[in-house]
This record gives C-alpha cells, structure tokens and sequence, in this order.
C-alpha cells in the first residue's frame, strides 16, 4: 500500500522559513517525478513545485526564488523547503507522485496518482 506522509507544517511569521518533508513508503520512487501542491480556503488547488527522476526541478512563479524542492532516494523522502514567507503562502501543503516511473514532471495534478493527507501552513503578517 502506497502512503505519502507529509510533515513540517506550522506557523511561522511573515520573512520566516519552514520544511516540509513527504516521506513515502510502499514503493521505491526514487525514478519517479514528485511534486508539492497547495490549496487555500477558498480557492483550487494549485502546483507549486515538481521534481523528475534526474533531480530537475519546476516552480511556479509565485515561489520561484524562495522555495527549493529535494529528495533523498535513501530515505525515499521528498522535501519543499520554503523561505521569505509571505501570508499568501498559507495553505495545506500536499506531496503527489505519479504511479508510472520515469515520468518528467509536471505542473498538472491530474498527472499525479498519489496524493498524502496535507500538512498545513499559515503565515502570519
């Protein structure tokens, strides 16, 4: 049974830093894509960074220069670490992964098989 966990959520003010983390078991992904997504109250759900087997990585504009997406094929782990914080960060952070291996990645969450449970994020101002 697949599992994406994600962890690291909390809240910080505005100009701080967190890291999340979205360890995964049931499968090795080491070759397949991953990607963190967020959704606010109110609004759809949105990408936010993607990672491929080979490590190249995509954002999206909005957290370009302030967030880094890694991952560490031993410990099967994928992490998002977010700095420069803004309010309009806030949101539940999720992990995905397709199912299918070798994928490039993408900015499209219907192109994503498996979803974890989200981890919250607030900024306060």
């Amino acid at each position: 049974q697949v599992q994406l966990v994600e962890s690291g959520g909390g809240l910080v003010q505005a100009g701080g830093s967190l890291k999340l983390s979205c360890a995964a078991s049931g499968r090795d992904f080491s070759r397949h894509a991953m990607g963190w997504f967020r959704q606010a109250p109110g609004k759809e759900r949105e990408f936010v960074a993607a990672i491929n087997w080979s490590d190249s990585t995509l954002y999206a504009d909005s957290v370009k220069g302030r967030f880094t997406i890694s991952r560490d094929n031993a410990k099967n782990t994928v992490y998002l670490q977010m700095n420069s914080l803004k309010p309009e960060d806030t949101a539940v952070y999720y992990c995905a992964a397709p199912a299918i291996s070798g994928l490039d990645y993408s900015s499209l969450g219907h192109e994503y098989d498996y979803w974890g449970q989200g981890t919250q994020v607030t900024v306060s101002s």
